[in-house]
């Protein structure tokens, strides 16, 4: 599957029905799965599993983006990445994300076979980003993060502010806007109280006429909310994210891909 054929498959069919996003991370210090599939055999082995437990599209890290995590340089993250991306995209199961903010990364995992880009910065942290992902053709997340949390901020108003900015550098790069997708960053420089305000706001975020993705597996908000350890956020994870769909999200990014899946399959069910 060619880098377009592969692109236009995602974004037309989270028009047609939500989409789950599988996480991989090959990475040693992610948050919630950190060194377990930083082999590139462990890594392919787990897509595998998540394409076949109902993962529409693969999201692909190098560089954990966690609070307080180290940064990594890009020669590094792209070694990480690449030999995995390669055989992810050779064997043309689903579409391919590439979870990154560095302009060099983004344009060596498309060389390699991704169609989007996922960049936790929104195309403002590396001045490069944006060329980078009009001059490979592919499909882009922008999410809103901030580097510090602020809990006397008006967090809708900060999305707008950031979000203009950021389709501005899409603008002028050249980004065709049907290939744009928006991340209200739950869990990036927010509050409890300003990711619960990102999620209430998701149908103001869908107006803005871009298709919005929603990050929020197993994220600390669930541990806040109901005094649950990583392991045990499931049950509060799907109900953000169901409660998401409804408000609009087309695009989950989760870890359990299979109760997502089927949660999704009773929902369409139920719709009919």
């Amino acid at each position: 599957m060619s880098i377009a054929a592969a692109r236009d498959r995602f974004l037309s069919d989270l028009r047609i029905r939500p989409l789950i996003m599988g996480i991989l991370n090959v990475t040693p210090d992610s948050f919630s799965d950190g060194g377990r599939h930083d082999a590139p055999a462990a890594a392919l082995d787990h897509a595998a599993a998540m394409v076949a437990d109902g993962a529409d599209v693969i999201d692909l890290g190098g560089e954990s983006t966690r609070p307080g995590a180290a940064p990594l340089g890009a020669a590094e993250e792209i070694a990480r990445v690449c030999p995995v991306l390669e055989r992810l995209c050779a064997e043309g199961g689903v579409p391919v994300s590439i979870d990154t903010y560095k302009a060099a990364t983004a344009r060596a995992a498309v060389a390699a076979g991704a169609s989007i880009v996922n960049d936790v910065w929104g195309l403002q942290h590396d001045p490069e980003m944006a060329a980078a992902v009009a001059e490979t053709g592919a499909a882009v997340v922008i999410m809103h993060n901030r580097a510090e949390t602020d809990p006397d901020l008006d967090i809708l108003h900060d999305l707008e502010r950031f979000f203009e900015c950021s389709l501005d550098l899409a603008r002028r790069a050249g980004i065709p806007g049907e290939r744009i997708l928006l991340d209200p960053g739950i869990g990036f420089g927010k509050t409890l109280a300003q990711n619960i305000a990102c999620l209430n706001g998701l149908d103001w975020l869908g107006s803005w006429g871009y298709p919005v993705l929603l990050g929020l597996s197993r994220k600390r908000m669930f541990g806040d909310l109901l005094g649950r350890p990583l392991e045990q956020r499931l049950a509060g994870t799907l109900a953000a994210n169901l409660e998401g769909i409804a408000r609009g999200a087309r695009v989950i990014r989760v870890h359990d891909v299979a109760e997502h899946a089927d949660a999704l399959k009773v929902g369409a069910a139920l719709a009919r």
